[in-house]
């Protein structure tokens, strides 16, 4: 989550050079090769029922990060960064099982009304729907994150995904950045694309293989919480009182909706025995 928010915090200067989709596929194109270079994409493990999987992890993590730059562009960080964290909030209540589960992502919602202060007329609409279109999008990610995770060892699977979200980006991302692509921009975005998504994508992948989707999403809790602090450390985006106590009610919503995360590994498929 540091590296995350701390990755997004920093790629607002890039935005303002080459836009917030040419950031999302400069960023994204040198995870992708980190990846390559690191694990090779274990191809030969590829069943068809797995191709729609990787296909919409992929797909669904280019437009994340698209549209989380874009919301950046135009509302703090801790504010997109709340609004995000609903989309996983509600897979976790969702997953439960629990009608009364429900009530955390209304708590959460309530915080986040707080951190946008309608009432005061400032609310930038455009900003708040590309972050919930980005929450939207993280909470399939965790869902999809988890069974390719369990399909693929290792960081394999993300071999095969972070170029699609690459290519995905770069059907906006290429006009946008063109003609202001640098040596130095290509340096910068090296350096954010270690912050994200090579460090975070590859840990996120590794938890959610030892707990459940509901656990993962709901520790993220604390990233509005971290997205506010950074927010106001690096991009000087100093909250209100009324917004603090919006990050602590979507804290909160969180932290209650927290359920046992233990998981138990998926039942691996049996291998027929070799006929003699």
């Amino acid at each position: 989550m540091l590296s995350v928010q701390l990755g997004s915090a920093l790629s607002v200067g890039l935005v303002g050079t080459v836009g917030p989709a040419g950031t999302a596929w400069l960023r994204l194109s040198v995870g992708a090769l980190v990846f390559l270079a690191v694990a090779r994409p274990p191809l030969r493990q590829v069943r068809r029922a797995d191709v729609p999987v990787l296909l919409a992890l992929g797909v669904t993590t280019g437009l994340v990060t698209v549209t989380f730059l874009a919301a950046l562009e135009r509302i703090p960080l801790g504010t997109a960064v709340a609004v995000e964290f609903l989309g996983p909030l509600t897979v976790a209540a969702v997953r439960s099982h629990s009608r009364r589960a429900l009530v955390w992502p209304a708590l959460a919602l309530l915080g986040v009304v707080l951190l946008t202060e309608p009432w005061h007329g400032r609310t930038d609409v455009v900003g708040i729907a590309l972050a919930a279109v980005a929450g939207v999008g993280w909470g399939s990610y965790i869902v999809l994150t988890q069974r390719v995770g369990d399909r693929f060892s290792g960081i394999g699977g993300l071999s095969m995904t972070i170029p699609v979200a690459a290519l995905t980006a770069a059907v906006v991302g290429v006009p946008q950045a063109w003609g202001h692509v640098t040596p130095q921009v290509l340096l910068v975005a090296a350096g954010l694309a270690l912050l994200v998504p090579v460090v975070p994508f590859a840990l996120e992948l590794l938890a959610l293989r030892r707990m459940t989707s509901t656990a993962f999403g709901t520790l993220m809790a604390v990233e509005p919480a971290i997205g506010v602090l950074l927010g106001l450390l690096v991009l000087r985006q100093s909250p209100s009182a009324v917004q603090v106590l919006g990050v602590a009610l979507v804290v909160a919503a969180g932290a209650a909706a927290q359920l046992d995360g233990a998981r138990r590994p998926p039942a691996a498929t049996p291998v027929p025995a070799p006929v003699a």
